[in-house]
């Protein structure tokens, strides 16, 4: 594999006489001072056209030097011993039972401890590798604080089928998929759709936004109100919905019911601004609002054709925490 040129620089006065790795983090601040001491101990500095090799050596105005840094290469995941909620499973496909706190997929700071590490250790290389080594058999995904049912292809013939049907999302095919989550307030229309384009926030990166058609991915999100509570004032405070898609982009219900003007509890990213209705929440719901800890949203219904043409549907009901909070708003207290 061949080395990058970052690039070549000469020493000027106001650098002579410092340490090779002190002038390098200087004139290259994007990297850093212990890594330009790896790469200068690798070899992939030069001074004057020879490779230097230490780290400390003083560098007189006039010298040359060239920084050469090798392309990153992604670390294969690894099969770990994670325990898994297996709903279903044959030679084509496993279902499981997502917690929330599982990432999906190896990503920058999440190295390990992944549901892919999980399903590695329990499936072994039987797993579609059309995603390639870091999402074997990932056909779709759940964010890391969604609970609930996701289903992972076990060969490409499999992954093949299940991706044309979430490509589709059940507008023309047979593809089930349905929430549970809690909003704060009470929807004005007790159920509805939501319609709107999609796309990463320009201030927040991390962020997804409602932006014009033009400039993001469309999205739909069918919305049922199921239950509606009272907070310790005896006015409604929360309300337990329904949702289904008809796509699926990221976070794409978190984003809906928030700019519908009703996030979800618990979702620190995008109902930040509804923290203050806390207040409001009997002295039990608060506490359990707490301990959940995340947003408060499940996966709860999964239905898809398998490769042979048969209809499966799995549901899941809403995890201890997450029901916990429920009964608490249901009691009032």
């Amino acid at each position: 594999m061949q080395d990058i040129a970052i690039s070549t620089t000469e020493v000027g006065p106001d650098l002579a006489g410092q340490r090779l790795d002190k002038i390098l983090a200087t004139v290259f601040p994007d990297i850093s001072r212990n890594r330009m001491k790896a790469l200068i101990l690798a070899g992939h500095v030069t001074l004057d056209g020879r490779a230097a090799a230490d780290p400390s050596v003083k560098i007189k105005a006039g010298g040359q030097l060239g920084v050469m840094v090798p392309p990153a290469e992604e670390a294969l995941p690894l099969a770990e011993n994670i325990p898994l909620r297996v709903v279903h499973e044959d030679n084509d496909l496993i279902v499981v039972d997502k917690p929330a706190g599982l990432v999906v997929h190896p990503a920058a700071g999440h190295n390990s401890g992944t549901l892919v590490n999980a399903l590695l250790y329990h499936c072994g290389a039987s797993l579609s590798g059309i995603n390639g080594v870091m999402r074997p058999g990932i056909v779709h995904r759940l964010d890391k604080d969604t609970s609930g049912l996701m289903v992972v292809a076990k060969n490409d013939a499999a992954h093949k089928a299940l991706s044309a049907q979430f490509a589709d999302h059940g507008r023309t095919g047979p593809l089930e998929r349905a929430y549970v989550a809690l909003c704060w307030g009470v929807p004005h229309r007790p159920s509805g759709t939501i319609e709107s384009a999609l796309a990463r926030s320009s201030v927040n990166r991390e962020k997804i936004a409602v932006v014009p058609e033009e400039k993001g991915r469309y999205a739909i999100t069918h919305y049922k109100t199921r239950e509606t509570f009272a907070g310790a004032d005896g006015k409604p405070i929360a309300t337990l919905i329904d949702c289904e898609l008809e796509t699926g982009r990221t976070h794409q219900i978190r984003v809906h019911m928030t700019h519908l003007g009703h996030p979800l509890l618990g979702d620190e990213t995008y109902g930040a601004g509804f923290k203050t209705k806390e207040a409001r929440l009997g002295a039990k719901a608060r506490e359990k609002l707490i301990a959940l800890g995340r947003q408060a949203l499940h996966a709860a219904v999964l239905g898809f054709e398998t490769p042979g043409g048969e209809f499966l549907r799995f549901e899941s009901e809403p995890p201890a925490d997450l029901q916990a909070l429920i009964d608490a708003l249901r009691s009032g207290k």
